[in-house]
């Protein structure tokens, strides 16, 4: 039986690679180390464990039958070949691997996911109920996520760990760190920067020593993921027709709205920070929906 440490030192050489270099969020390195040890276990199970070098395609296709036979959605087995793609690749592109396995490895079709968003009619009730805001933190936080994250189009990781360093008043933007480190501007209109200035003062006001980030806790602590995402959640639960309530919903809210009113597809890429445009693509489909209704009411013919 191989050694299992031949198969632990590529991982973790991997995994420190996407840690320290490419700089990848936790969730992300998280995701990446999971998918490689259930195929690292797999192959210690199944032919009591092969050495890194002797893997094949045959190997990867047996783990990917085992996920399918096991009721894994397409989605995820997805998930999980783009997880041996890049780490093939890296350990090949390093001279560790002769041939790389995953030549022969088809990806599974999956039926399109489209984005949940809120109609602009029910931005602007929300935007109501948050208008009124007290200086109650609670309450003033909810209205700040819902701006921001309906300004900028935000990711949840991005808007707790911006600073308020990294906004620019006199340019009217602020410049956000997305993943892979890499950095991007968003435009921010002067109603915006007015709200983002007043909650800094309260900041000021409050706290002797508040925290960096922009976003706080009633504390004045750095605002943590799960605080954003149950208030957001509380607040988007007053639009009864949505199936979920978290941050990337207002995110798909800010994408869709912006296609929907005219905005080039690569300007929303660079918005949301996409490495991609096909992943930006997902946001015409409602664009298309909505040409076909007023075609339908508009059209002699339809």
């Amino acid at each position: 039986m191989p050694d299992t440490d031949t198969f632990n030192e590529p991982i973790n050489t991997f995994i420190n690679f996407l840690k320290f270099e490419k700089r990848f969020s936790q969730h992300t390195i998280l995701a990446y180390t999971t998918d490689l040890k259930d195929f690292s276990l797999f192959l210690l199970r199944v032919f009591d464990g092969v050495a890194f070098t002797e893997l094949n395609y045959q190997h990867i296709r047996s783990w990917l039958a085992d996920l399918k036979e096991n009721k894994l959605t397409s989605r995820s087995i997805n998930r999980k070949i783009s997880t041996l793609k890049s780490f093939f690749k890296y350990h090949l592109k390093h001279g560790n691997i002769k041939a790389n396995p995953m030549a022969k490895i088809v990806t599974p079709k999956t039926s399109r996911r489209l984005p949940v968003f809120i109609k602009e009619n029910d931005v602007a009730i929300l935007k109501e109920r948050v208008s009124a805001a007290t200086e109650d933190w609670k309450t003033l936080n909810e209205k700040m996520l819902m701006t921001l994250f309906y300004a900028t189009g935000m990711r949840l990781s991005e808007l707790i760990n911006l600073k308020e360093s990294q906004v620019d008043f006199s340019r009217q933007q602020l410049k956000v760190l997305g993943k892979g480190n890499k950095e991007r501007s968003i435009p921010l209109t002067k109603n915006v920067l007015q709200d983002i200035r007043e909650y800094i003062a309260l900041k000021r006001k409050e706290f002797e020593q508040p925290s960096a980030e922009l976003m706080v806790t009633e504390k004045g602590k750095k605002m943590y993921a799960k605080y954003a995402y149950l208030l957001v959640k509380k607040l988007l639960s007053e639009v009864a027709t949505l199936d979920k309530k978290s941050p990337h919903v207002l995110r798909h809210t800010f994408a869709t709205h912006m296609v929907n009113n005219g905005a080039e597809l690569n300007a929303v890429k660079e918005l949301l920070g996409h490495s991609s445009l096909a992943a930006t693509q997902v946001y015409t489909h409602n664009t298309i929906e909505k040409l076909k209704e007023v075609y339908k009411n508009a059209h002699p013919k339809a």
